[in-house]
């Protein structure tokens, strides 16, 4: 990039909002996504609006490109930089401005963090249920730009349930807002949900508008343990089967399980082919009713023990021990690869067996934890980046259950995204005409391509020559650097 250029940015957002030394860029050169890796040219924090604005104005003249960022926490790699690019990032723009308690409703900037929403809004006896792994990093703008799930999906749903509204800088520098706190509106096309899930590829969110429910009075939190990965997929079957939805359904392996109580020593057994932590929640007796009612079928379902937490301590740190699967897992080799395959419910026992048939097939070590009421499964490879071969073999694996999962009606991200990781994939979902569309909707929207490039699809062959690097290769790049 000129150095004019970079001059012209410096003056829009001040010398106190603008980093280009290499170690300020390479900080911001990756985000949670394995292996991929590219140094941006600056990195800004805006202050308001305008200034959001004046540089997207500046990048559509000049031709570079801009790549908004909150936490970084993300596993697709949507906010890892392209060539010639530089990074907005979000994280100062973390106020709660508003918690609307007759409408049930929070207003806030897209830097607050997930959690830090959650505890504001449970003092007044509210509940924001999207609760992703990285609750407590992760940021409401990154989430809504992601469409992030988490442990309560199954029963609550996801980030575009609880989206009302939202403000957004667009490419080309101008201001929309769309939505608001009717909770019915059919004016025109639904901008809201267009907006939602677009990986940062159609504007800069400033600013969320959330819906709030009651926080529900009780919760029972169950624990069951099987001998088979089959017996566990098929009490998850039944218990959707029984009518009943619980609040969290959660799948864990032996693998998963083993490199979680080696890094949390809560107890669990290092044995056991399976376990589920459920929890059924909402108010009166039904809570317990539904509760006893999961305990017959894990039962029936051959599980060896069933226990139930008997404090909400207990139930705490039994979540938490799962919200630590990822790391847990990335502790046992130096490459963590996340993925997220997702089928219909009632295909998870296949799905189950397709990935350890996968593990098996590629000899790769693969890990698989996830949300199991819903079917969102998250296979973990754990290889190590720096053995080419290794890393294929986890590619192909991936290839193989990302075609599986499509057969079985399934999709290939559940709640990632498609970011850079999974591009490749996303026809296979689509369709050529799905795929074309999204792509005629980008090109109407951002004329010149300049807003995180590349994402989800490319729209010409020069983001294909933009793609990150590899970590090896970046390491080379930043020794020449150096020297």
């Amino acid at each position: 990039m000129d150095t004019s250029v970079k001059n012209k940015i410096k003056s829009i957002v001040g010398q106190e909002n603008y980093f280009d030394s290499f170690e300020d860029r390479l900080v911001y050169s990756y985000d949670g996504t394995p292996v991929i890796q590219q140094m941006p040219e600056a990195v800004v924090f805006p202050q308001d609006e305008e200034q959001i604005s004046k540089i997207l104005d500046l990048a559509n003249n000049v031709k570079f490109n801009v790549v908004p960022r909150g936490a970084g926490t993300g596993l697709s790699g949507g906010s890892v930089p392209t060539e010639n690019s530089i990074v907005i990032v979000m994280t100062k723009w973390n106020k709660i401005l508003e918690i609307d308690e007759k409408n049930l409703t929070a207003t806030v900037q897209p830097g607050v963090v997930t959690g830090v929403l959650q505890k504001e809004v449970e003092k007044l006896g509210l509940f924001y249920p999207p609760d992703p792994g990285s609750l407590n990093v992760c940021t409401i703008g990154g989430n809504v730009a992601n469409n992030a799930g988490g442990l309560r999906g199954l029963k609550y749903g996801v980030t575009k349930n609880y989206v009302l509204g939202v403000e957004m800088i667009l490419p080309d520098g101008k201001f929309l807002r769309t939505g608001g706190k009717n909770m019915k509106d059919v004016a025109g096309y639904n901008l809201r949900d267009f907006i939602v899930g677009s990986e940062g590829t159609l504007g800069i969110i400033t600013k969320v508008l959330l819906k709030l429910i009651p926080k529900p009075t009780k919760s029972i939190t169950i624990l069951a343990y099987f001998d088979k990965l089959t017996d566990s997929a098929q009490a998850v079957s039944d218990i959707i089967a029984a009518k009943i939805t619980p609040a969290m359904m959660e799948f864990l392996d032996n693998t998963t399980i083993n490199c979680v109580e080696d890094y949390t020593k809560i107890g669990l057994p290092r044995n056991v082919e399976a376990l589920l932590l459920i929890e059924v929640d909402g108010r009166g007796s039904e809570v317990k009713e539904d509760a006893e009612t999961v305990k017959f079928i894990l039962k029936k379902n051959k599980a060896l023990a069933v226990r139930e937490a008997f404090d909400e301590a207990q139930a705490n740190i039994l979540k938490t021990a799962r919200r630590s699967a990822f790391s847990a897992l990335a502790r046992r080799m130096p490459t963590t690869i996340l993925e997220d395959a997702t089928v219909p419910r009632s295909e998870l026992p296949v799905m189950i067996e397709k990935i350890v048939k996968a593990s098996k097939m590629f000899d790769v070590m693969i890990g698989n934890f996830g949300h199991a009421g819903d079917g969102n499964l998250h296979p973990t490879a754990l290889t190590d980046e720096r053995e080419q071969k290794e890393l294929d073999k986890a590619h192909r694996a991936f290839n193989y259950i990302f075609d599986e999962a499509v057969k079985l009606g399934g999709t290939i991200t559940g709640e990632h995204g498609t970011g850079l990781a999974k591009k490749q994939f996303l026809e296979k979902v689509t369709g050529p005409v799905g795929l074309d569309m999204m792509m005629r909707i980008k090109k109407a929207i951002d004329v010149n391509n300049i807003l995180n490039p590349g994402k989800i699809f490319s729209l010409a062959p020069k983001c294909e020559g933009a793609l990150p690097k590899k970590r090896e290769q970046i390491k080379n790049f930043n020794e020449q650097s150096s020297e």
